[in-house]
């Protein structure tokens, strides 16, 4: 990626101009899907796509999690036309339309757009963070959490989530020795999907030695985002005793959407950007939004589901004065749940059904010919 032939303001090629704010996962294969099509800018706080899935998969095995899902940008042959800013976001003029970057030295620039497509995504844990950093502090933040666990005699996961059911899978499997307890609130965990993913998913932690705990509420102090693994004892609003262990994960799903740099009236009441079946967002039509940030429906699910490709369509379309395509999306979340494990990757359908890829698939036809060629267009340096 041409990091050091970024333009400044003004310095435009004539054509379409698509700004792409947020590099992420649905960031990076919106700019591929355009890339061709259109004079593409991406801005990110990173030099690099750093995943935001698979969490128990980046706990417990950092190195094998960062061959597939930490890509530095000029990796990406889809990406070879697209310009990359690297720094952070910090205003929309809606009228000029431009966007200011505050870059890595401290000096801020603006950048014209034609089109803006949001997919600047949400903060989630210590695990996806929207903070500028380099190739040397992403590797820190992947083996910090790691080693801390390793260390660990004793693991409480909280939540009911993908998360944190995939994080005590992953972390059980990883070190058998350890005691891993997740804690969720509800009858069962993995709420938002199909009843019949949890019954397979939970027979697979009973397997792994993980401890089930349904019913815990954990009595969270104010302002409390669980940003860190912590040691203190747990507190229980539904009334149980304190649960202790050396490490806790707090994976409670308490998302913040990145949209500080946004103005308030395009952002409902939880500060998600607002927008039509098409990825629009109201009232400026050459605003689009798509991933986490996007309030498309309570799931925000379009970061699942392939909308890369709807929202590509759209903005092409858009610029060209043809009909947009509506967004429709599952009623049940779906995808892998626990990651790749010794006997495969298994994936759950939105009717929660499973499909497994057998293990020997995934390093050899699934990540490099599925994945990498078919949906990236090609990763350099396999």
């Amino acid at each position: 990626m041409r990091w050091n032939r970024v333009r400044r303001a003004g310095a435009q090629r004539p054509g379409n101009r698509v700004v792409i704010a947020g590099l992420g996962d649905t960031g990076v294969l919106t700019a591929i899907k355009l890339a061709k099509h259109a004079d593409v800018v991406g801005i990110s706080a990173k030099p690099g796509l750093v995943s935001g899935q698979e969490l128990g998969w980046r706990l417990a095995r950092p190195d094998d999690w960062a061959r597939h899902n930490w890509i530095p940008f000029g990796r990406f042959r889809g990406l070879d036309r697209v310009r990359a800013v690297h720094g952070t976001l910090t205003a929309v003029d809606l009228v000029a339309r431009t966007v200011a970057v505050q870059l890595p030295d401290g000096s801020t620039t603006d950048v014209g757009y034609d089109t803006l497509v949001i997919s600047t995504g949400v903060t989630n844990g210590f695990w996806r963070q929207p903070t500028l950093q380099t190739e040397a502090e992403i590797g820190t933040d992947l083996r910090a959490p790691h080693e801390r666990l390793a260390a660990a005699k004793s693991v409480i996961v909280i939540g009911g989530g993908a998360a944190a059911v995939s994080s005590a899978a992953n972390i059980a499997t990883t070190w058998p020795d350890k005691r891993v307890d997740l804690y969720y609130p509800g009858d069962r965990a993995l709420a938002e999907h199909h009843p019949r993913t949890w019954e397979k998913v939970r027979h697979r932690l009973t397997e792994a030695g993980v401890g089930l705990h349904p019913g815990h509420r954990a009595d969270l102090p104010p302002g409390f985002t669980g940003d860190e693994l912590t040691a203190d004892p747990v507190q229980w609003s539904t009334g149980q005793p304190a649960a202790s262990a050396d490490a806790v994960l707090w994976a409670i799903g308490r998302v913040r959407p990145n949209t500080d740099w946004l103005p308030a009236v395009l952002l409902d009441e939880q500060g998600f950007v607002r927008v039509t079946p098409e990825l629009q967002v109201p009232g400026h039509p050459e605003v689009f939004a798509v991933g986490d940030v996007a309030a498309t429906d309570a799931l925000r699910s379009s970061a699942r589901n392939r909308a890369d490709g709807l929202i590509a369509h759209n903005v092409l379309a858009a610029s060209a004065g043809k009909s947009l395509r509506s967004y429709r999306p599952p009623r049940s979340r779906w995808g892998s749940v626990l990651g790749i494990q010794p006997n495969g990757l298994e994936v759950f359908a939105p009717n929660g059904k499973a499909f497994r890829f057998p293990a020997w698939t995934f390093e050899r036809v699934l990540m490099p010919w599925i994945v990498k060629w078919g949906i990236y267009r090609g990763v350099r340096g396999d």
